[in-house]
């Protein structure tokens, strides 16, 4: 007599299939707001960082300078070709080796602050939606990113 042979299914149902994708799904869903929040934490980190040591060097520039910080237009000068050649003064001055670019606004652009003799807490109140890269006040040397929270 032949023995009968039986085969045996290999594989994963559809049902199965199913449970691991909504699982993935699941997990994706708790982990991707991590990572935006991240880089999010990140670009402020920067900004922090590039405030504190540019109001470092505006006041060193001050010190140097009989108490006068940099004007706007200084910070924001215009090369003999007409190219924006943006803080140059203190790129010259060897206080910054380049010009800082606000990671909120994506630009190096230096606005007045609102009142001639704005407080921190004025200027970074008057700080916009991040389309400028930086808001200054040349009456007490105080910087603060646009859009940031520095």
């Amino acid at each position: 007599m032949q023995a009968m042979r039986t085969s045996v299914a290999k594989g994963f149902t559809l049902v199965e299939i199913l449970i691991v994708v909504v699982i993935l799904g699941i997990l994706a869903a708790i982990v991707v707001p991590q990572f935006t929040n991240a880089a999010n934490d990140a670009r402020q980190g920067n900004v922090e960082t590039q405030g504190s040591t540019l109001q470092n060097q505006l006041e060193l520039y001050a010190a140097q300078n009989n108490g006068n910080y940099p004007t706007v237009v200084q910070l924001n000068a215009d090369a003999a070709d007409g190219s924006l050649n943006g803080w140059s003064v203190m790129i010259d001055g060897n206080y910054i080796k380049e010009a800082p670019t606000n990671p909120f606004g994506n630009t190096t652009l230096v606005t007045v602050s609102a009142a001639a003799n704005a407080t921190a807490a004025d200027t970074e109140a008057n700080a916009g939606d991040g389309t400028q890269g930086w808001y200054y006040n040349p009456g007490n040397g105080v910087i603060r990113a646009s859009g940031g929270q520095y």
